[in-house]
């Protein structure tokens, strides 16, 4: 090995240590102890937590509101980033700045404030009752809308942003050109623009649905106890039971499933090269 090379090697070596004692060690740490049991390693803790009726229910929930909120993300996405990129500079920058500026607000904060929204007496409710559409207010909060419409708000600006970096560095011509070839506004977006921003769908899908599946403010504040997901289930699971094998568990199937979707946006993404 030259010196060069020794050199660069000492200098990513602080980094390196870093993030195998920080990300991978307790993956690894908490994967091992998803498989312990009294007659060795294996995967019987798994299989236990699968034959409970209520974490099947809450596995698959959890799965459906976050790929429900990564489909709407995509949706809302390419529509906001098609209309700022259709926009002058001006305009643009600071349309970028009106969807960055809620990432600097606490999370905490932004779900929070739905509550003053959805509540019985929030706006939402007032519009409702007060246009004729309902003779008394909704119940919203506490409801799988309630957390789609918090983890949509939440996630949202990362969709805008992966879909903005790949739609600014798409041609300028190829739209006009499939659209004088005869081609209808959905075929172009199918074969024309989808394709080739198929890498920030990429990025902007597995960042939505991590931090969906993942995340816990929100559907603790606006699932509560009647609406579960895995991560308000771990959180009881150590808090309430004390029990740390199966928060390991929950653990593990989490990070196994944001990693199996992110596989999958990508061999998606791939296929339409």
């Amino acid at each position: 090995m030259d010196r060069s090379s020794r050199t660069g090697l000492m200098l990513t070596l602080p980094a390196l240590v870093l993030v195998l004692a920080v990300f991978v060690a307790p993956v690894l740490i908490f994967f091992a102890r998803s498989i312990e049991t009294p007659a060795g390693p294996g995967l019987g803790n798994f299989v236990a937590f699968f034959s409970d009726p209520l974490n099947q229910t809450v596995f698959f929930r959890t799965l459906r509101l976050a790929l429900l909120v990564t489909a709407i993300c995509a949706v809302v996405g390419y529509a906001t980033a098609f209309a700022i990129i259709g926009m002058g500079p001006a305009w643009r920058g600071s349309l970028v700045g009106l969807i960055v500026l809620p990432l600097m607000i606490s999370p905490v904060a932004r779900t929070y404030a739905w509550i003053v929204v959805l509540g019985r007496t929030g706006l939402v409710n007032q519009a409702i009752v007060g246009m004729g559409l309902s003779p008394e207010p909704l119940r919203i909060l506490f409801t799988e809308t309630a957390v789609t419409i918090g983890l949509v708000q939440l996630f949202l600006p990362l969709m805008v942003l992966s879909l903005l970096s790949s739609l600014e560095n798409l041609p300028r011509d190829v739209v006009p050109a499939a659209r004088t070839l005869g081609a209808g506004w959905a075929q172009v977006f199918v074969k024309v623009i989808l394709p080739l921003s198929r890498e920030g769908l990429v990025i902007g899908g597995t960042l939505v649905f991590t931090g969906a599946a993942t995340a816990y403010i929100t559907p603790a504040v606006l699932g509560g106890s009647k609406v579960l997901m895995l991560e308000t289930l771990l959180v009881q699971r150590v808090n309430v039971a004390n029990d740390m094998v199966s928060a390991a568990v929950i653990a593990v199937i989490l990070v196994v499933t944001t990693l199996a979707v992110h596989s999958l946006l990508k061999r998606l993404g791939a296929g339409r090269a």
